[in-house]
């Protein structure tokens, strides 16, 4: 009988263990995917999708990262936090031409992961790359393109339950909510009278653009309650808007901020059009101020906050008076990539805030 027992006992661990090998989950795009459980080597293709897997502490599980994530680092703080990821096997080109189109499928089957995490992908691509892979592939989301989104919180949580941190995913998400409240609620009760008008510029959209490129949703100003020129242009879909600059001259903002990734090429328009610049009254005021890079293969969750705070107290210097924008900068970084990359930013763009400095005409 005891044998009896201990023969149905070890049959039920077996069993158990065998159902636990795979579990089935609902991605983004709403296609039910058999995943492994706690999978141990991943590829994440498609923009921002290595940047929420590094937020969960869990990069060290990819076995192939896409070219883009190995050229430019300086803008990606993730990236900066990683520099190892440029020994990792090829898998496709990435970058904004790859969006939506399959990775290098023979080299993803040589790097032999057990999960495919995707963003931007369409659905039947998924199932496609499934199917003749025998690999899963769950799709993730950032939510609109190019700008912020809560729809991110979601992929979080479902990279964190896939890969067994929801502990780290839960931290993430508070972190990035708990920095969003303390912003609104330094800003809320600033009447509208003692908010100046102003105009964020240079973000990048599938490539680094210039002057004209803005964001009528751009979370650094939606979190610290302030005027967003951008949002008075009418009968605009999404949230990344081009300005026409006879628009935008006649806007005339108080205050500008250049985005990192587009200052170069502002700086090459002023050259070029020194006069334009001068009939910008933040120009003239010496009203305009370098931001990191908002979008960077879409947005980069961390700088957006630190840019936050930054605008913040530049705005609104007694609200803001316990913070220091750089070493806050720091802490979001380290917290979210594990590693201090302010100084690496720096190096490259710049200290985050610093007023810009108009090139001399020749």
């Amino acid at each position: 009988m005891k044998k009896v027992i201990l023969a149905v006992v070890i049959s039920i661990f077996f069993y158990s263990n065998a159902v636990a090998e795979n579990i089935s989950i609902t991605d983004m795009a709403g296609r039910q995917v058999s995943v492994p459980n706690n999978p141990a080597k991943i590829i994440c293709i498609g923009p921002g999708t290595l940047r929420l897997v590094s937020y969960l502490n869990v990069q060290h599980r990819a076995v192939g990262i896409e070219e883009m994530e190995k050229i430019r680092p300086e803008g990606r703080p993730y990236r900066l936090a990683n520099p190892n990821f440029v020994k990792l096997p090829t898998i496709g080109p990435g970058g904004p031409a790859a969006i939506n189109k399959k990775p290098n499928m023979e080299a993803v089957l040589k790097a032999a992961p057990d999960i495919i995490f995707a963003s931007y992908l369409a659905p039947f691509k998924a199932d496609e790359i499934e199917k003749s892979l025998n690999i899963p592939v769950v799709i993730i989301s950032y939510g609109m393109f190019a700008t912020f989104d809560e729809t991110v919180y979601k992929s979080i949580a479902l990279i964190g339950k896939i890969l067994n941190v929801r502990l780290r995913a839960s931290q993430v998400i508070n972190y990035i909510e708990s920095a969003r409240k303390d912003l609104q609620k330094r800003t809320l009760n600033i009447t509208d009278d003692k908010k100046p008008y102003v105009y964020p510029c240079g973000i990048g959209y599938r490539g680094t653009k210039g002057i004209e490129s803005s964001d009528k949703n751009y979370i650094p100003l939606k979190w610290i309650n302030a005027k967003n020129i951008a949002e008075k242009i009418p009968n605009v879909k999404g949230s990344h808007i081009f300005i026409n600059k006879e628009k935008l001259l006649l806007l005339n903002p108080d205050i500008i901020f250049i985005d990192g990734g587009g200052k170069a090429l502002i700086e090459q328009d002023i050259i070029k059009k020194p006069d334009y610049y001068k009939g910008l009254k933040a120009f003239a005021n010496k009203k305009v101020y370098i931001l990191f890079p908002f979008n960077f293969y879409v947005t980069n969750i961390g700088t957006a906050i630190a840019n936050a705070y930054t605008i913040g107290k530049i705005l609104y210097s007694k609200k803001f008076y316990d913070i220091n924008p750089e070493k806050k900068a720091d802490e979001i970084y380290t917290f979210l990539t594990g590693s201090p990359v302010y100084k690496d930013m720096k190096k490259k763009y710049g200290k985050i805030g610093e007023a810009y400095k108009i090139p001399k005409e020749k």
